[in-house]
């Protein structure tokens, strides 16, 4: 396996069953990256980061950070392109991707599996 597929490829999923307390933080650490972006994760991951308990919050709040960093990136690309005006269907097209995998990653979260994003670039590990 090369390095390049050792960075990004996802972390294995915790096991075990989450606490319910710890599934309804998941579901509002994936649907607030629809209006504040990596905020919310951010805060989540980095209280939980050294709470072995909070394994799958900690999991998910870094899944939802690393997607909202990615959709980051993506929006600054597209407000440079925006020059050309290809930039407007590219944050566009960012920002439904965002509706709908955040939507997906918090009705997941909240039934206790432990969601990948399909596209995500894994910098916080």
């Amino acid at each position: 396996m090369s390095d390049f597929n050792e960075a990004t490829t996802p972390p294995p999923a915790p096991t075990g069953a989450a606490p319910q307390e710890d599934r309804t933080l998941a579901l509002i650490v994936h649907l607030s990256g629809i209006v504040l972006g990596f905020i919310v994760p951010l805060i989540v991951w980095l209280i939980n980061k050294d709470k072995p308990e909070k394994s799958f919050l900690n999991d998910q709040s870094k899944e939802a950070l690393n997607f909202q960093i990615t959709l980051l990136i993506v929006y600054v690309i597209g407000i440079i392109l925006s020059i050309i005006l290809i930039g407007a269907l590219i944050n566009l097209a960012a920002w439904v991707a965002c509706l709908i995998f955040s939507i997906i990653g918090g009705i997941k979260a909240n039934e206790g599996v432990a969601y990948r994003y399909p596209f995500a670039l894994r910098l916080i590990k």
